[in-house]
């Protein structure tokens, strides 16, 4: 059904629509509006699990090269995408390899991680007016489908999406991909994907105010929905208040919570966050809740051989407390205090700190109630503003995460250390 309803949207996005943007009109050309660029990664993290766990650690340097064709002119324009992504394990060897969520290097069957990994990916793409069709492999992101980017190779997926911007304001997504490519391992459909299915849209309605509705379809695994609204209130010439709601509504297929243990199969969880951002200082408070019947939680991303997960992408969780936990358990409630400066202010521009305090609690697992979890969060980050080194960027985050007993089903206590070092190369 889901199928029908993206082929109906598309059909309307494609041929229904009068053309109120036409981006295509303007285009240069094939080789004209072509891009080239190659971003260099360090990437090092070290997790000093509590508990009695062994501590992980990984670390590699990885080039990752990315070229996006222009349109052909004419009615219909023709394009091409294309990646290719090569990563060099440093450190984090047998023993110190395997943390789920670092996942640089995938162990293989001799319990080693690989010593690199090399793949690529390409896309061809057709534009009508401000729509856009992309078959091939692809890095989307949207709320129900967001690849993660967050360790030392990005993820992608295959398969076909369309975005159509022909009203102001309006994008509308519409795709199915059958293949997802993990981030630690070669190949393009090494993460156990059958299909997904996505279909939604964001609509700026005033300057102050967008909305964003999404759905998705995971084929034996789940069905999800997502919301989001967003209000800017200006107060002052350098001062605002910003109102973000999220939300998620999963409901696991029976086969699934069959095959994976689950018990229950159905999630809903929301965050609500108010920022008030007054010169380079900002102050954040929010407040998460999970509620429903399934001991999973609000489940997202990883990869669904060996790991018990769904597949919809490492960062399809547009939620405000989620930092190294998410805060996502079953019936978990969560509340934080978040701060952020930029010393941009004070003389050093492209300098900026961002810090968090997150307590959870009312936590469920098989075994117990009312479990707890906390986390502190710190982040310093800085981009090279001009010089050969220009948009060169150091970012050092740090998290120390603390679990109840009670918990302990559901997480683990452990301090983090993430030290990214990125340099953008524009090569035309």
């Amino acid at each position: 059904m889901l199928n029908y309803r993206i082929s109906l949207i598309a059909l309307g996005m494609l041929s229904a629509t009068q053309a109120i943007a036409n981006d295509q009109a303007a285009s240069k050309g094939f080789v004209e509006d072509s891009s080239l660029n190659v971003l260099l990664r360090n990437a090092y993290m070290n997790r000093d699990y509590k508990d009695g766990n062994p501590d992980k650690v990984e670390w590699g340097q990885a080039a990752i090269g990315t070229f996006s064709s222009g349109f052909t002119q004419g009615t219909v324009g023709v394009g091409v995408d294309a990646f290719g992504l090569y990563a060099l394990r440093l450190d984090g060897g047998k023993g110190r390899t395997g943390a789920q969520g670092i996942d640089f290097f995938k162990k293989g069957d001799s319990g080693n991680a690989a010593d690199d990994l090399s793949k690529a990916g390409a896309a061809v793409k057709f534009r009508l007016s401000s729509t856009t069709l992309t078959y091939g492999d692809q890095m989307p992101a949207l709320p129900v489908l967001s690849y993660d980017n967050s360790r030392l190779l990005p993820e992608s997926y295959t398969g076909t999406l369309i975005t159509s911007k022909e009203i102001k304001g309006l994008e509308l997504n519409a795709g199915r991909f059958t293949a997802e490519s993990r981030k630690s391992a070669e190949g393009r459909d090494s993460g156990g994907l059958k299909s997904i299915n996505v279909l939604g849209g964001s609509y700026q309605f005033t300057e102050q105010f967008k909305a964003a509705v999404y759905a998705s379809d995971v084929e034996d695994v789940l069905k999800k929905q997502y919301l989001n609204a967003n209000y800017v209130f200006p107060i002052d010439k350098d001062q605002s208040l910003t109102l973000d709601f999220n939300g998620y509504r999963t409901k696991l297929e029976d086969s699934y919570v069959r095959d994976s243990g689950a018990t229950g199969d159905d999630n809903k969880i929301w965050s609500l966050a108010a920022t008030f951002a007054t010169g380079p200082h900002s102050f954040t408070i929010a407040h998460q809740r999970s509620t429903g019947d399934s001991n999973l939680g609000y489940a997202y991303g990883g990869y669904q051989r060996g790991q018990g997960r769904v597949g919809d992408g490492g960062n399809t969780i547009y939620l405000a407390n989620s930092y190294w936990s998410d805060f996502n358990a079953e019936d978990e409630r969560s509340w934080q205090l978040g701060y952020g400066l930029d010393f941009g202010t004070f003389g050093v521009p492209g300098l900026s700190y961002n810090f968090a305090y997150v307590r959870g609690d009312n936590i469920t697992t098989s075994t117990s109630e009312g479990g707890t979890e906390r986390e502190i969060f710190n982040q310093f980050k800085y981009v090279v503003q001009s010089g050969p080194a220009k948009d060169l960027s150091v970012k050092l985050r740090s998290s120390i995460l603390r679990v109840s007993q009670k918990s302990s089903e559901y997480n683990v206590s452990g301090n983090e250390v993430r030290v990214f070092v990125d340099y953008p190369i524009n090569i035309f």
